[in-house]
């Protein structure tokens, strides 16, 4: 025989004691999932409870019981019950029906319940309430295999916790819809009361009933059939008619001035609120640096929050290419055809905008191919809006944690994208006009372009320094499993915190891992599991396998001794972007044909490869002044 299902809207359970705790276990026979719940209660002394049969929480506790659980069981507990026995020596837990009681009552003295010296006189007998169906198919399939019970002027409803329907009488019926048709409910004569207001005449109807007005009333024009009868009178129903025209005629002429009035005014105060946001989110800065500097000019335009909302469909939620801690970021068309992205800040707090409109033109002024290009931004809206670039291949996190395996990422394009983000990165540290400290290098802000060549973006935290500035102070920010621990700990930001930040991205394109990664305890941490696999000489047992096929042991231990250099706590230890990007490629070099040729030296050669996912073939340079025997010495030899 099939359990009924308890109803989860007409019954409580609960407990009675000084040191008590319930567990409710059950089963969702739909979903055929667990479900747990529970409730604790605690007091000192009787007296703490009071007399009556409120179950207030001291003593007592209810709770709902969750939705559609089936075959349930109860289990009681205690944590230290020999300290108060002497006045509370028994636990209780039971279910109740919600209707014997008013809510947050029981049918019984909590107090005499709580004090019983160890003996019930009776079972705890009170009513419980089922839900139910009957059959094991839902509505539709019982009507085409003829099982169907439902008698007429009744519903059939498909029962959302188990298999099986029920039958319901429909609005103005009433009866047993499973063995007879369900009558009709005569409301005129219900209670011997009419419900239709006097002197209005009550007639019943199939289901329903209506209300009319005897002879010598007329009612309201109104929807409500209970409507009041009002007794005619003709002068008056005439002064009505003429006061109803005036007003109307009123209304004609009022309504289109009114509506005119209120467009132009809307629109002066949107004028004025797009003015008041330009000068707060540091417009007229931003138009005196443009004034001052002329590639400020030819690399940014400001567009008009209009532009913006058209370009996106009003920021529409299908348009959503990203959301992270500092933003949205949505496709949008400009009305060249050309497609973007733009980016919506969360928020901007007041001392911040200043620094805003200096990371605008700082970002305006960096020209690398490997860092997404800034396109323009508005300052019209009440948070600044920037618009860059689209790329279309998404992010490095997406590609090597969600591999394909129409187009995976190869161990030769991952060296490809190490080596575009240490060049961005040591360009932004020493080659830029100002110095710019990234601050939340992680694999989901390295984006990949139609050819699967990288570009650094999301500068929403970066800081520009002094070329003589050796770090800045700021409060931590970051992504956790990135973070330098020096930075988290001093909250002084170098450009090595960078480097550490790359580390972590190395050891993801070396292992294929996420920097916090979903193992025990103790191997939470990507940078933690990596070294300690370093220590024990086992790094071969971590290469992803993805790519294991791919590369020499010697490039991925070259690599790895990278990573671990990158990764020294010690930031004064770890090697800058430059010393990066000369040892990454260095072993990038090793699958060009070309850099097999032994009449060049190394540090003269021009490579030349075409990448897997291309045609289209790319050269890379290593220059001569980046490379010497010292620092290539490096690939070699451990640290």
């Amino acid at each position: 025989m099939d359990k009924f299902t308890l109803s989860t809207t007409q019954n409580y359970f609960g407990a009675i004691g000084c040191d008590t705790y319930i567990w409710l276990y059950g089963e969702m026979s739909i979903e055929r999932r667990k479900v747990r719940s529970g409730c604790m209660t605690a007091c000192a002394a009787p007296a703490d409870i009071g007399d009556s049969n409120i179950c207030s929480g001291i003593g007592c506790c209810l709770v709902s019981i969750p939705n559609g659980v089936t075959n349930l069981d109860l289990e009681v507990h205690s944590f230290h019950h020999q300290n108060i026995t002497d006045f509370n020596p028994c636990n209780v837990a039971f279910i109740v029906a919600k209707d014997y009681g008013a809510v947050g009552a029981l049918p019984f003295s909590v107090k005499e319940m709580l004090t019983k010296n160890g003996t019930f006189y009776q079972p705890l007998q009170y009513p419980v309430v089922y839900d139910w169906s009957i059959g094991y198919q839902n509505c539709r399939k019982a009507q085409l295999s003829g099982e169907y019970l439902c008698k007429g002027n009744s519903t059939c409803i498909d029962w959302p916790y188990r298999e099986g329907y029920r039958c319901q009488c429909k609005p103005g019926f009433r009866g047993n819809p499973y063995l007879y048709a369900c009558q009709d409910i005569d409301e005129c004569l219900e209670e011997n009361s009419s419900p239709c207001r006097q002197p209005a005449i009550c007639f019943n109807t199939k289901g329903n009933y209506t209300c009319k007005c005897p002879q010598g009333y007329s009612r309201r024009n109104s929807e409500d059939m209970n409507d009041l009868c009002i007794a005619e009178n003709p002068k008056l129903s005439m002064l009505i008619i003429k006061i109803i025209g005036g007003f109307t005629l009123g209304l004609i002429i009022l309504i289109p001035f009114g509506w005119w009035s209120y467009s132009e005014n809307k629109r002066r105060q949107d004028i004025k609120r797009r003015a008041n946001n330009f000068e707060r989110n540091g417009g007229i800065l931003l138009q005196q640096q443009m004034s001052s500097d002329e590639r400020v000019v030819d690399r940014i335009k400001i567009f008009t929050s209009n532009e913006l909302e058209k370009a996106t469909d009003n920021f529409n939620e299908d348009r959503i290419l990203g959301q992270g801690g500092h933003g949205t970021v949505y496709k949008g068309m400009l009305g060249e055809g050309r497609i973007v992205a733009v980016k919506k800040s969360n928020k901007l707090e007041e001392s911040e905008r200043g620094e805003f409109i200096n990371e605008v033109v700082i970002l305006s002024q960096i020209n690398h191919r490997n860092i997404l290009k800034l396109l323009g931004c508005c300052l019209e809206t009440e948070v600044p809006l920037l618009v860059y670039e689209f790329i279309p291949n998404g992010t490095l996190s997406h590609h090597i944690h969600n591999p394909s395996e129409e187009f995976p990422i190869t161990w030769k394009m991952r060296l490809q994208i190490a080596s575009d983000i240490a060049g961005a990165l040591a360009y932004l540290h020493s080659s830029s006009s100002t110095l710019i400290y990234h601050r939340d290098i992680k694999s989901s802000n390295i984006l990949l372009d139609d050819k699967y060549r990288a570009k650094l973006s999301d500068f929403g935290t970066s800081r520009a320094v002094d070329i003589d500035q050796t770090h800045v102070v700021t409060r931590v920010m970051g992504t956790f499993g990135y973070m330098d621990p020096e930075y988290f700990q001093s909250h002084q930001f170098t450009e090595k915190s960078d480097v550490y930040s790359f580390g972590v991205v190395l050891v993801e394109l070396l292992t294929g891992q996420k920097a916090v990664r979903a193992a025990s305890e103790q191997d939470r941490s990507l940078t933690g599991w990596f070294l300690s696999h370093m220590e024990s000489s086992s790094l071969f047992d971590i290469v992803d396998h993805q790519v294991f096929q791919e590369g020499s042991e010697e490039e991925f231990l070259t690599i790895a001794n990278l990573a671990r250099q990158c990764l020294n706590l010690d930031g004064k230890s770890r090697p800058t972007m430059k010393q990066v990007l000369i040892e990454l490629e260095v072993v990038l070099s090793l699958h060009v044909p070309q850099a097999n040729d032994p009449k060049k030296p190394k540090s003269e050669l021009v490579f030349a490869g075409t990448t897997s996912n291309s045609q289209h073939a790319n050269t890379f340079y290593l220059e001569n002044s980046a490379s010497n025997s010292a620092e290539v010495s490096l690939l070699f030899n451990p640290r």
